[in-house]
């Protein structure tokens, strides 16, 4: 009984997609409950959720634990059931191991990930989203990818969430599971974007026009800096060869 539920399905992956990150929003200090501490200034939440339009993670994770900063009481944090999330308060930002543990019947180890709680915004806009004090947001999108699962996970997995299935030999000790960076056959990844959504391949594109658009307008200020630099060059040249004449002229 025990070897049959252990056999492997040999060539495939199958793989599941899922969001983790963490969201914070500052603590308005006229409306600050008592219960929080004087010092935090942040409420924030960590979170490990389903990509859409995945309705649920629980039919192969069985638990999350979230490591926090040792200054909090009890700084792991073990959810069994979904939301898998953890919400606190604080005034420092800091690294989170995230590790997720997969339903009995998968038969694999546990994966850690780690994830970086960010308090504060970032970047050119940052002046204007701390005036507007908007949530901060700070997540990333990820995926497990099950290499030869045992036939009782792949029913399992199969059953309730659909296809995301590869059929291809993997690499040396890939008869476990991993986060992040699988390939399948010929190199290509096991999983794939969905065509729509917040993480998809219209974003996708969207992204790489928006990064393409600003590469254009880096190399037009590249190009006006030079120009500049070159103008300046040229003025300081003259500036020179003026003093050196006015000293032969002495």
């Amino acid at each position: 009984m025990y070897r049959t539920k252990s056999l492997r399905k040999k060539g495939i992956s199958i793989y599941r997609p899922f969001i983790f990150g963490s969201i914070a929003k500052h603590i308005d200090p006229n409306n600050r409950p008592s219960t929080i501490n004087a010092d935090h200034t942040h409420q924030w939440t960590l979170y490990v959720r389903p990509c859409p339009p995945q309705p649920d993670l629980s039919y192969f994770i069985k638990k999350i634990s979230f490591k926090l900063h040792e200054t909090y009481t009890n700084s792991l944090r073990t959810v069994e059931a979904p939301p898998f999330e953890v919400t606190e308060t604080g005034w420092g930002e800091f690294e989170v191991q995230i590790k997720i543990y997969f339903v009995p019947e998968a038969n694999e180890k546990p994966q850690t990930i780690w994830h970086h709680l960010k308090l504060h915004p970032y970047g050119p806009d940052a002046e204007r989203q701390r005036e507007r004090k908007e949530p901060i947001v700070s997540e990333c999108y990820e995926e497990v990818v099950f290499n030869e699962p045992v036939e009782t996970f792949y029913d399992l997995l199969t059953s309730s969430g659909g296809g995301n299935v590869g059929r291809g030999k993997g690499s040396k000790g890939s008869k476990q599971a991993s986060i992040g960076g699988k390939k399948g056959v010929q190199g290509e990844r096991v999983a794939e974007l969905p065509f729509d959504g917040p993480y998809s391949q219209k974003e996708e594109g969207r992204e790489l026009d928006r990064l393409g658009q600003a590469i254009k307008t880096v190399e037009v200020m590249v190009l006006e800096e030079r120009k500049k630099l070159e103008e300046r060059e040229k003025t300081l040249a003259d500036l020179r060869s003026e003093d050196a004449g006015a000293v032969k002229a002495r």
